[in-house]
């Protein structure tokens, strides 16, 4: 939630969560103030020019105590230190309220700690597009009628959101930041003296159990203001990234290869980073540098994951893959049936006339958003929806084993979030749950074209098509796969948690896929090999290496050529040398 400081300093917009404490904001909101601020002088209340409350005395209580809710706003009045005052204690009054205590009204009042942590910050790509206009050039036509130099209404560049351009090139969405920029250009125009409003919002479905307007809360109490309001329900215009770049063909063949030899689905967490993406206007890509298989027990029409166990390894794989400069990017997994044709062919299962996404993988997809939102500074709470993606392997209507990449829209998130939606036996369509004391379902409609052409409202009960919380994307590989991406070899070391495969990780497939190379100094091939994503993390887990040593690893895994300092520093380290000697002991 984003709660609203208006301070003679201006607004500063503090998120937190309800059980924080009323100090942990302030402690938020200190660094925004003016340095001279006297904190023994702070006062707060909900109403302008007020004397309001002595800081000292909220300091302890949680943002729900306070009955604070999302987008309140507390006035905060302060007098500003005179030079050469200190506090009680001899220290500066910011300095004293920082280490955990400051004196208010005469006695001593602690703060609570807080583990430091840093700030989050918006992607690179966030960034780097936020500094583009993103115009669409165009040539100069018949229509024209000036000089070479000017400019008129038929060759002036478009904005990057013209619905013509994205209609005549076959973009079904236009990007975030082209979205973005639209919305902000409508929200905040250029007049002088006008305040600055933040043009994004995260939808939130769910009922305001601690409304401030004097009754009971839900379920024994309800009004306008706490009760969300009837929802409907439209394709989203925009997404969050365009297209799924996978960096090698030879990564999703390996991943396919479980189900060639099980006949079994397999899911999988793809790791990777963002790019621009020159093939639509401020465009963004996901690249995928890596696959990993968490433990998994597969079926032929399914599967099934331990939630706990899955999410422990998962925070660890994390962590080594930012070692790597990567970090979790989507989920891929597979749906495939063969045709029993003996060539290979596979069952298009989805289709317009079926599903794309079942109603059960919506929800994964948009759980796995909410757990993965995107950071950005236009939005009211912080965070925008997800750069998180959702990759099926199927089969086409030719019979191929393809790729379909999608994203599901910002209202399914909210939904999801609000538990207002479920699987249904029908997987094109979403089943709408019922109102319970835990909450409350208001009308949903969706928007849908009639018979006659004409775009209609639709009560959306008791189910819906999934397909108006669907966004889909584009997807492909590099020109030349070879030579792209972090990591040379994809093939050749067994992936983990492939035992249903007869493959595992230990020191026999270590040795058989890196010692002869280790020991004949052949740079050459030892280069590529150690460029692997899966050898790397698990020689991490052999715990032969030192800290410093896996870091040498990873530089000399990604440097250009095998004779580039990183390697040859690795090869002489006393735990690489270890390594080599445990291979040749092992039988």
């Amino acid at each position: 939630m984003l709660i609203r400081f208006r301070t003679k300093d201006g607004m500063q917009r503090i998120p937190c969560e309800p059980t924080d404490l009323f100090g942990t904001l302030m402690d938020k909101l200190l660094p925004h103030l003016n340095p001279r601020a006297d904190i023994q002088s702070f006062t707060v209340d909900d109403k302008p020019g007020l004397s309001g409350n002595p800081v000292s005395e909220l300091l302890n209580r949680d943002v729900t105590d306070l009955g604070l809710k999302h987008g309140d706003i507390v006035y905060v009045n302060y007098k500003e230190k005179q030079d050469g005052i200190a506090d009680a204690n001899g220290n500066d009054s910011m300095k004293s309220y920082q280490s955990g205590s400051v004196k208010l009204n005469g006695e001593t009042v602690s703060i609570p700690t807080m583990e430091k942590k840093s700030i989050t910050k918006e992607l690179p790509i966030d960034e780097e597009l936020e500094k583009e206009d993103g115009l669409i050039p165009r040539q100069r036509s018949s229509l024209c009628k000036h000089g070479d130099k000017g400019m008129c209404e038929y060759c002036s560049p478009l904005p990057p959101w013209d619905k013509e351009y994205h209609e005549k090139n076959n973009i079904k969405h236009i990007s975030f930041h082209s979205y973005l920029k639209k919305l902000n250009q409508a929200t905040n125009k250029k007049e002088s003296g006008s305040s600055y409003i933040a043009p994004l919002s995260q939808p939130n479905f769910k009922i305001d159990k601690h409304c401030s307007n004097g009754h009971e809360p839900w379920p024994h109490g309800i009004c306008s203001k706490c009760q969300p309001s009837a929802i409907t329900l439209e394709q989203q215009s925009f997404r969050m990234v365009d297209h799924v770049e996978f960096q090698k063909s030879s990564l999703i063949n390996e991943f396919i290869e479980s189900w060639r030899y099980t006949g079994m689905q397999r899911f999988a967490f793809m790791y990777g980073s963002y790019e621009k993406y020159d093939s639509t206007p401020l465009g963004i890509k996901a690249i995928i540098e890596a696959i990993y298989e968490p433990p998994q027990h597969d079926e032929q029409d399914g599967l099934t994951l331990d939630i706990e166990q899955t999410r422990q390894e998962m925070d660890e794989i994390d962590k080594l893959a930012k070692t790597m400069g990567l970090s979790r990017v989507g989920v891929i997994f597979t749906d495939l049936t063969d045709a029993g044709n003996g060539d290979g062919s596979v069952f298009c299962k989805r289709h317009k006339d079926s599903f794309f996404l079942s109603s059960l993988e919506v929800i994964m997809a948009a759980k796995y958003q909410k757990r993965h939102p995107n950071v950005s500074k236009y939005s009211e709470q912080g965070i925008f929806s997800s750069k998180f993606v959702t990759c099926v392997v199927s089969g086409n209507t030719e019979g191929e084993i393809d790729i379909s990449s999608y994203q599901v829209s910002t209202a399914a998130e909210a939904l999801v979030d609000a538990t207002m939606i479920s699987g249904s036996t029908h997987p094109s369509m979403a089943y709408i749950n019922e109102t319970t004391n835990d909450r409350y379902v208001p009308e949903i409609f969706y928007m849908k074209k009639n018979e006659y052409g004409l775009t209609v409202k639709e009560n959306a009960k008791p189910a819906f098509p999934v397909d108006y919380l669907l966004v889909s994307l584009t997807h492909g590989f590099p020109i030349d796969d070879t030579v792209s991406g972090k990591f040379r070899t994809i093939q050749g070391f067994p992936w983990a948690n492939r035992q249903s495969m007869g493959q595992s990780q230990d020191y026999q497939e270590l040795k058989k896929y890196i010692y002869q190379s280790a020991i004949a100094g052949d740079f050459n091939v030892l280069h590529d090999r150690i460029s692997n994503f899966h050898f790397l993390l698990y020689v991490h887990t052999l715990q032969i290496l030192s800290e410093d040593e896996w870091a040498l690893l990873v530089i000399a895994a990604s440097s250009k050529t095998e004779f580039e300092e990183p390697l040859l520093q690795l090869v002489s380290t006393a735990g690489w040398q270890t390594l080599v000697m445990i291979l040749q002991e092992s039988s």
